[in-house]
């Protein structure tokens, strides 16, 4: 039985020791901040993709992860036990101008080739419940989007990476093939040892209101997410900030963006907020997933730079990186490996 060794109980270090665990590798996650203790333990939990229009790699494999999503989250819960809170619930944006309008027909028409048939696009009057304000009275809804709760979601995982026998440690001496997932302290260090600039880490705030809506599609406007999740809280976020002093406190910032929450949606005007959050989300320089051999340190690898789309990503990332230590089958995309 093949050892690993996984650095970070985030969604990305717990999604690579599912994946190892359920090939049979014998795993331990240690984190001595415990599970969920960065990015990994906001609120938000949308899993969004981009729009069907200038197609490239990074999208298509976006794609491909948002697709994987509904079988590999329902393993994970029939492994554990869990709920983590998955849903495929769809998105509405609202239409501000003709111009958007126009846009998002043209997406519809995109959608159609490139979703491969799997998901739809389209624009319609916004006159369903739920629905946000829109200027023009259309918004444009698909059926791709989905959401899972972060917290959930994590917990779902520890329970069935043990139910495999593998544990999940605040300590512990590392063996086999050793899987750095350390979020955006781990670009830091990262980067010190590299002598450049690999990636750093971005703040994000969100809240949580007491606003069950469980069943809505979730919303979405520029810079505001609004997702409704399975245990019938309503999650709003993220600012994205570049300078700050304090990672983990939450300011006037968030206020603004809850403000501008129940601008969208007014049904939220009265629900009490129920938690406030603020943590430090790991960007790449190459803005997107960083997945590859640490360089000069054989037998350890990188699993970052999740940023806004960690959950989203996740799953197909372990997959490929497990492919590799434990396989020895090199599928991983040119654009998520480390540069020069």
């Amino acid at each position: 039985m093949s050892e690993i060794t996984i650095l970070g109980a985030g969604i990305f270090g717990l999604s690579c020791a599912w994946e190892a665990a359920r090939r049979g590798a014998r795993v331990q996650v240690i984190d001595p901040n415990g599970p969920g203790a960065g990015a990994s333990g906001g609120l938000v939990g949308a899993l969004a993709p981009h729009a069907p229009e200038g197609w490239a790699a990074a999208k298509a494999l976006q794609l491909q992860a948002l697709l994987m999503a509904p079988d590999w989250w329902s393993g994970v819960e029939a492994a554990s036990g869990l709920p983590s809170g998955y849903l495929r619930s769809g998105r509405v944006q609202p239409l501000t101008d003709a111009r958007a309008v126009e846009q998002a027909h043209a997406r519809a028409t995109g959608a159609q080739t490139l979703w491969q048939g799997q998901a739809l696009w389209r624009v319609r009057p916004a006159d369903r419940p739920g629905d946000p304000t829109s200027p023009t009275g259309m918004v444009a809804e698909d059926t791709l989007t989905a959401r899972l709760h972060p917290r959930m979601a994590l917990a779902a995982l520890i329970a069935a990476i043990r139910a495999q026998g593998g544990t999940v440690e605040r300590s512990g001496t590392a063996r086999g093939p050793v899987i750095h997932a350390t979020g955006a302290a781990g670009l830091r260090d990262l980067s010190n040892d590299l002598g450049r600039a690999v990636g750093r880490g971005e703040k994000g705030q969100a809240l949580s209101l007491a606003f069950d809506a469980r069943d809505w599609p979730q919303i979405y406007a520029p810079g505001l997410h609004i997702v409704f999740h399975a245990d019938g809280t309503t999650a709003i976020g993220s600012t994205s900030e570049r300078d700050y002093d304090r990672a983990d406190a939450t300011d006037t910032q968030l206020d603004a963006l809850h403000a501008r929450a129940v601008e969208v949606l007014p049904a939220l005007r009265d629900a009490p907020i129920l938690a406030r959050w603020a943590g430090e989300r790991p960007r790449a320089a190459s803005r997107t997933v960083l997945l590859d051999a640490w360089p000069g340190k054989p037998g350890h690898f990188i699993a970052n730079g999740g940023f806004k789309t960690g959950f989203a990503m996740a799953p197909l990332a372990a997959g490929l990186l497990m492919d590799r230590v434990l396989d020895g089958a090199d599928r991983i995309p040119d654009a998520w490996r480390m540069a020069g």
